[in-house]
């Protein structure tokens, strides 16, 4: 017991004394460490605060460079302000001496006003006493003196101004007249032109004569359902190798040369099947005069027509009119006006147009009373084409009154191309007996002394005794005349009749 008591002693003691032996060194541990974090703190201070002296400073040094910056612009701002102050006052000095300098030229202006004044008084009641003096010299006041002098002056003038019109207008007319030859002449030498001309019958070729009956059909029953499917007449003779057919409209001909063109190929011939055949071919044949309209279009360089316009310009091709092709004489026309517009300074592409659609009255779809030159005139109206291209249509055969001088263009191109050599056809034998029976009728009335029918029959001059008619009479005869011709006769265009009544006296000098 004691010996345990004496070890439990023991290691009470013992564990006592390392306590404190512990304790004594952690105790040592803990102010070392504190010294140490002690002495890093101040370390760590004193490093932040010359980090912080620096960034100061550095800032500073900043600042102090913008401020030495603004003052430097600040004192260029005022260095610059005391200039212009300087240049203001300059220029407000040179004010104030030039205001003074123009005080001092009015004020010598105005004794210079005065002067003059004073000077024209003087001259005033100079000149009045001069004129009294003249007055009391002439016997005549100066209203009167100066009323005489305007009036010979002015007779001299009008004496002048006459003989300068007379001399300006014959230069004029003699001028007009070489230059409008020299553009006809240069516009019909420019445009080159066929000179083939259409017949009022069309020829079908056939392989050999036994064709002939099959075409003739049975007692005729398909020769006659051909005829009136297509409006021809068909005159089948001993003719080799052809057929004639016959008709004044060559688009029933066209229809009958091509109908029968594809009958034959076919080989089968029966009344049922010419009236199929030549249905067909018309629908074709109306494609074809659209797509002959546009060609037309394209080939002359017009745009915007309206499409029945184009249409009428296609059917062109299928009239005539005196053996010559309407189509043609178309085409040729617009190239005519296109040429005579540019050598007159005009616009080509409205004068090819005008000249194209001209006759679009000669191929109607339903018959008018109109002249065609007025129908024509209506339809391109109605097809929203421009009044001058209406107005030159309706005006090239002087049944309108023309407004531009698109009109006279196409009226002249028109006579060119109607005019020239192999353009159209009529026998000799005719033509002559119309020129006669022009001059016979205005013949027939009493007091006509001499006819003349001139321009190849489109005017009648004619020519009545003074003393056996009076003016009134004159205008009546022209008007019977042209009523008689229109009754009796049959003539292209129309027939413009001039009745002439003049009074002569002759005296001879010996």
């Amino acid at each position: 017991m004691i010996t345990a008591a004496i070890v439990v002693a023991a290691l009470f003691v013992g564990g006592l004394c390392g306590y404190f032996v512990f304790r004594y060194i952690i105790n040592g541990k803990y102010k070392e460490l504190m010294d140490t974090a002690q002495k890093d703190a101040e370390v760590l201070k004193e490093k932040k605060m010359l980090e912080v002296k620096e960034k100061f400073l550095n800032k500073k040094a900043e600042l102090e460079k913008e401020i030495q910056s603004r003052n430097q612009k600040i004192q260029q701002s005022e260095n610059k302000l005391k200039q212009r102050e300087i240049s203001l006052n300059q220029r407000q000095e040179d004010m104030a001496r030039r205001k003074q300098d123009v005080e001092q030229q009015q004020q010598r202006i105005d004794n210079e006003k005065k002067l003059l004044q004073i000077k024209a008084d003087d001259l005033e009641k100079m000149q009045q006493q001069e004129r009294e003096k003249l007055e009391e010299l002439s016997g005549l006041s100066a209203e009167e003196a100066k009323t005489r002098l305007v009036e010979s002056m002015k007779d001299e003038a009008r004496t002048a101004a006459a003989s300068y019109i007379n001399e300006i207008m014959d230069e004029a007319k003699l001028n007009a007249n070489s230059q409008a030859k020299k553009i006809v002449i240069q516009t019909i030498q420019r445009v080159a032109t066929e000179t083939a001309i259409e017949n009022s019958v069309s020829v079908f070729h056939i392989d050999n004569d036994e064709v002939k009956g099959r075409i003739i059909g049975r007692e005729g029953r398909n020769i006659r359902a051909l005829e009136a499917a297509t409006g021809v007449e068909i005159v089948v003779d001993d003719t080799p190798e052809a057929i004639v057919i016959s008709a004044f409209d060559p688009i029933r001909r066209e229809v009958c040369r091509l109908a029968l063109h594809q009958l034959v190929a076919d080989g089968r011939i029966h009344p049922a099947r010419i009236e199929e055949v030549v249905a067909k071919v018309k629908k074709q044949l109306d494609n074809e005069v659209i797509e002959t309209g546009k060609r037309t279009a394209i080939d002359l360089g017009i745009h915007g027509l309206h499409p029945e316009l184009i249409r009428i310009v296609g059917k062109m091709k299928y009239r005539s009119s005196y053996g010559q092709n309407l189509l043609q004489h178309a085409r040729e026309t617009a190239n005519l006006c296109a040429v005579m517009a540019s050598e007159l300074g005009l616009n080509p592409k409205k004068a090819k147009r005008a000249g194209l659609l001209h006759d679009i009255g000669k191929v109607p779809d339903e018959e008018s009373e109109l002249p065609h030159a007025l129908y024509g005139a209506k339809i391109a109206e109605k097809y929203k084409e421009k009044p001058d291209i209406c107005n030159a249509i309706g005006a090239h055969h002087d049944e309108m009154e023309m407004n531009t001088l698109l009109a006279p263009i196409v009226q002249v191109c028109d006579a060119i191309s109607g005019a020239r050599p192999g353009a159209r056809r009529e026998i000799v034998e005719a033509y002559i007996k119309r020129l006669n029976d022009l001059e016979a009728i205005a013949m027939s009335y009493p007091g006509v002394t001499k006819t003349y029918a001139i321009q190849a029959g489109r005017e009648l001059r004619v020519i009545v005794g003074a003393d056996k008619m009076d003016d009134k009479e004159s205008e009546s005869l022209s008007s019977e005349i042209a009523t008689k011709i229109q009754n009796e006769m049959t003539y292209p265009g129309q027939v413009k009749i001039t009745v002439i009544r003049e009074t002569r006296s002759i005296a001879y000098a010996k």
